[in-house]
């Protein structure tokens, strides 16, 4: 009974591991900033060692299922390793040496909603406006959408936590010299750039399955572009040098779990709980940098980051709960209805629950399948 619990427990448990791993990061990350690690060049160190953790099992576990590299594929990968490790990477550094962990954290909550944007730009999602599932993605993105706004223009006051009444803000100054309003846009720029990488990556993964092998050369590519950039902009060899600091653990962190064992979680989950679950979690890295943020870096948390963190939730879960209706519909018309459909009413069966306001739940598909029994 107890090993069954576990087993059922444990997407739950990778998730909630994963996000306080993110949230490691986004605090040694920004100890390495402010000691003098140069951006650019953790860039390229990250994923030098994210490269070199997944490469092995690339190799190996997708040998029989790479497809062979064409020149557009090739083309496609360069664009997904400008986008992730280089704008993405880049941009996500700069904003949070010119905010905290605790903002950059929080605007990560609305990837989902820009994702959706890009996506629907490119025709890879559609909008049914009278549908309560489109509504529903509309409004979460606008919310989304308010809520950085919110916390990039209202800072508020001091929100005072237990733990840090006492505290002494040595971290303070580096944080409130560098102005709000660029740091935000540097880290909207690199959400747009990752929901940019998502939507590609999608594209690929059709002509490319082999998902890990795809992630690896992504790395790789990325490394090479990043060293490349990083040689024009920072002509000093002394940014290049790390010793075992903090410099170096946040490298190899940063590449080892932000990217090698959080790509493998992420992929675990997905596969028996779907990626809406994975994606359901992100909040929680919010949560658990705002309370290392104040406890380690002695950071204070303002009422503007805490309501603006909340709307952002709120927006991020409206997209949430407009996917998982989309889930449950291309599930439903694909596997269950019209394999078997022989007559027009069948064929149109989702159009004719829309019409009937039914809801695309199981008690709206139980409902439309005994009318179905009682027709026939």
């Amino acid at each position: 009974m107890g090993m069954e619990m576990f087993h059922k427990a444990k997407p739950y448990i990778a998730m909630i591991s994963l996000q306080f791993g993110y949230a490691v990061m986004h605090i040694i990350t920004k100890m390495s900033l402010n000691n003098g690690m140069n951006h650019f060049v953790l860039v390229v160190y990250r994923h030098i060692v994210a490269t070199v953790v997944l490469a092995p099992f690339a190799y190996f576990l997708e040998r029989k299922l790479r497809p062979k590299m064409t020149f557009i594929i090739f083309c496609q990968i360069f664009a997904l390793g400008l986008l992730g490790p280089v704008i993405d990477q880049n941009f996500y550094y700069l904003g949070l040496k010119f905010t905290s962990p605790t903002f950059g954290a929080a605007l990560n909550n609305i990837l989902p909603a820009t994702t959706f944007v890009i996506a629907f730009i490119f025709r890879m999602e559609k909008i049914r406006i009278r549908q309560l599932r489109s509504q529903a993605k509309i409004v979460g993105t606008l919310v989304c959408v308010g809520g950085a706004m919110f916390m990039t223009f209202y800072k508020g006051p001091i929100v005072p936590m237990p733990w840090s009444l006492h505290a002494h803000y040595h971290y303070l100054n580096a944080v409130a010299s560098h102005d709000n309003i660029k740091g935000c846009l540097c880290l909207v720029t690199a959400t747009l750039s990752w929901a940019s990488l998502f939507v590609l990556q999608a594209s690929v993964l059709k002509k490319y399955p082999a998902q890990l092998s795809l992630v690896t050369l992504i790395c790789l590519m990325g490394a090479l572009q990043s060293i490349v950039i990083t040689l024009a902009v920072e002509r000093h060899p002394s940014a290049w040098a790390v010793g075992f600091d903090m410099n170096l653990l946040t490298a190899v962190y940063s590449g080892v779990i932000g990217t090698g064992v959080a790509y493998y979680l992420q992929g675990l989950c997905m596969k028996t709980k779907g990626p809406v679950f994975a994606t359901a979690f992100i909040p929680l890295t919010m949560v658990f940098t705002a309370i290392m943020d104040s406890i380690i870096l002695h950071q204070r948390i303002y009422l503007g980051s805490v309501l603006g963190g909340v709307v952002i939730v709120i927006g991020l879960y409206g997209v949430l709960w407009g996917k998982v209706k989309d889930i449950k519909l291309s599930a439903f018309t694909s596997s269950e209805m019209l394999p078997t459909c022989h007559s027009n009413t069948d064929k149109n069966l989702p159009v004719i629950m829309e019409a009937r306001g039914e809801a695309f739940t199981d008690k709206g598909i139980s409902n439309i399948k005994s009318h179905k029994s009682e027709e026939n």
